[in-house]
């Protein structure tokens, strides 16, 4: 049963050459309890499309289509979408000092939305919020509910970020890059307490990375999005056996050689025939660049003269797994 089901999402906004789309026609379904990885480089639309579903778009720019979630969330006006926000649905920022009030306690950052959802007195909201940064490594013991943001690491801070995320146990959580300013070791313990928490809550989650290592570990279903449109999809194993796009192909060959389980099958050499780390060559085109054709294809090894001047439809490549390409890697890696 799907929780979430975007149709046909497109956001827009006013540029000198006129109107211009972002996010170009977003189609997925995310079924309840099941998580969906998102990847891409910085600058393919990742959080845009995670700032569209919860209605936190500037106000340059404008969302048409349709994300279903017990109603059209792109309909809703502001009141109701507040109700929402939060308590069905709720965000775990990538940088928690921005995320966080830096003159408010964490014990009342965390108990103010059981106070706003729940209808919970003071007291019965931080008698709750001090379970739920126990929960997430924060005992009162140690981290009293008085502490600031200031007065804890990153790491911390981000456990209370996590925290005000849960805890009216939403039904969906969209993180996003939850562990860009965090060194190696916080991020897996962050990327486990996630996992955990959404498990035991049985809530669906959406987890926006450009580390495509965390989204074979932690996904069952991803996207690989480029400027702006969805370019490959499927089962995460399906995605990773095939890896039919060349800009998927691409992200996977600049995994380092000791992170990259298929780096011995030679995908890196389509990029680079020196033992150096493969890049991608050139960079996402910013969205008033984009051409009327696939927007990867400067970049693309593979690109042939009609990829400049058409946009590829999406293909069926097996059970759930597509890719839009005119010329997607046949074989499985």
């Amino acid at each position: 049963m799907n929780l979430l089901t975007v149709n046909n999402l497109t956001v827009s906004t006013e540029h000198q050459s006129g109107s211009i789309n972002i996010l170009d026609n977003l189609n997925f379904n995310l079924e309840r309890g099941k998580s969906l990885g998102v990847v891409g480089e910085s600058g393919c639309g990742k959080s845009m499309m995670a700032f569209a579903i919860m209605g936190l778009l500037p106000d340059n720019m404008t969302a048409s289509g349709e994300v279903q979630f017990g109603g059209n969330l792109l309909s809703l006006p502001e009141k109701e979408l507040c109700q929402i926000r939060g308590n069905k649905i709720s965000m775990v920022f990538q940088e928690p000092m921005s995320a966080l009030n830096p003159v408010l306690p964490i014990g009342f950052q965390v108990a103010e939305s059981l106070r706003l959802h729940k209808n919970l007195s003071l007291h019965q909201a931080q008698q709750q919020a001090s379970k739920v940064l126990e929960r997430v490594g924060l005992p009162s013991q140690q981290y009293a509910l008085s502490l600031y943001p200031h007065q804890l690491s990153g790491g911390q801070r981000q456990r209370v970020v996590i925290a005000i995320a849960m805890a009216c146990k939403p039904e969906l959580i969209i993180a996003d890059e939850p562990t860009t300013a965090l060194d190696v070791t916080i991020q897996a313990q962050i990327l486990a307490l996630i996992a955990e928490l959404v498990f035991e809550e049985n809530m669906s989650l959406i987890l926006i990375t450009h580390d495509l290592g965390v989204v074979a570990e932690n996904t069952d279903q991803m996207l690989v999005m480029y400027a702006g449109r969805i370019v490959e999809r499927g089962p995460t194993n399906k995605v990773f056996e095939r890896l039919a796009h060349p800009y998927t192909r691409g992200l996977f060959a600049s995994i380092p050689e000791s992170e990259n389980p298929n780096a011995e099958q030679g995908l890196q050499a389509e990029y680079s025939l020196t033992n150096r780390l493969s890049t991608i060559p050139g960079r996402v085109p910013e969205f008033w660049e984009r051409s009327k054709g696939c927007s990867f294809a400067d970049r693309c090894p593979r690109a042939q003269a009609n990829c400049s001047l058409e946009v590829p439809a999406e293909i069926q490549l097996g059970a759930g797994h597509t890719s839009a390409c005119f010329f997607p890697f046949e074989q499985k890696v």
